[in-house]
């Protein structure tokens, strides 16, 4: 089972799954609650990009609150396991690299990009306190920056902005110098080592899911550039408020707990993604934030139209 909002995804993306045995998909907003019985639940319900979730913030945080509060509870009340996605964003702006789970975090809690950051560490005190109260089975998966293809094309971050942009030949807009650092996973590593922490059986801490090797903003546009073969020419803009410089996971945990680690490295996830986007007919999609969105749904399939936020 599959409940998603489209906010930032479509039908289209799960057009393959309808029809299979062992599929539903089911159309709801989970800031209100949800009743089912099932054994395993992944929560990755919330808008991830800083275009989407900083247009209506307010909303932005109930997802990620009330979200996690009526999936706690279902799981609480159907004895169900339950994975709850957090992200590398709870570390903010950090002051220590590699990030490793033990660190708690450089955030500006009145910023523009505090309702993703804040929500996103409330999932996590959630989460714990239902483990510590009520002695629900969680899973906390911090997710670093991920790509690949079954994005939406206007995802509204890098990866996808720097091809889309490319691919039509046009300046490619980088935000501050290009030298704050991102870490970028492939989507199907980012699916592995969820479900190698969902399948782990002993409760654990919070989880580093991401790719430790670092690129900056300036290096990536350059290998997009390359492998598109674009005539496109860098440009800079100001750097909006609070954009973290560098981000990078200390990923040791994964790799003795889940015996994961990212196998898919930049440039060839990179490639795939480009051949994903070239294949793409843009006028079956619309920009999230258009007037076309509805004020009253705001949540998106975080890493992947197989795991937008599933029951399973």
């Amino acid at each position: 089972m599959c409940l998603d909002n489209y906010f930032t995804s479509t039908r289209s993306g799960i057009a393959d799954l309808m029809g299979h045995p062992r599929f539903e998909f089911i159309r709801h907003d989970v800031t209100e609650p949800f009743f089912a019985e099932c054994d395993m639940i992944y929560n990755m319900a919330c808008p991830a990009s800083p275009v989407h979730y900083q247009w209506n913030p307010i909303k932005t945080t109930k997802v990620s609150v009330l979200g996690t509060i009526h999936m706690m509870g279902l799981a609480k009340r159907v004895k169900a396991r339950i994975l709850q996605a957090s992200t590398s964003e709870i570390y903010g702006d950090p002051e220590v690299t590699p990030q490793s789970e033990d660190y708690w975090g450089h955030v500006n809690t009145i910023g523009v990009r505090s309702c993703y950051d804040e929500g996103k560490r409330v999932t996590e005190t959630l989460a714990f306190d239902y483990l510590r109260m009520n002695n629900v089975d969680i899973r906390v998966a911090r997710i670093f920056n991920t790509y690949g293809p079954g994005m939406h094309p206007y995802d509204g971050r890098v990866v996808s902005n720097f091809i889309l942009q490319a691919l039509h030949n046009e300046d490619i807009t980088i935000y501050g110098d290009g030298s704050q650092t991102r870490s970028f996973g492939f989507v199907d590593d980012t699916v592995d080592g969820l479900i190698r922490l969902m399948n782990q059986e002993k409760t654990i801490g919070p989880i580093n899911i991401g790719n430790p090797n670092e690129f900056t903003v300036k290096e990536l546009a350059e290998m997009v550039i390359e492998l598109t073969g674009s005539q496109s020419k860098i440009v800079y803009l100001p750097l909006p408020g609070d954009d973290p410089k560098q981000r990078r996971p200390n990923i040791q945990r994964a790799k003795e707990l889940l015996d994961w680690e990212p196998k898919v490295q930049l440039r060839e996830g990179l490639q795939k993604t480009i051949d994903y986007f070239k294949a793409l007919d843009l006028r079956k999609y619309s920009k999230p934030t258009s007037h076309t969105a509805h004020h009253s749904t705001i949540n998106q399939d975080k890493v992947t139209r197989r795991l937008s936020y599933a029951i399973c």
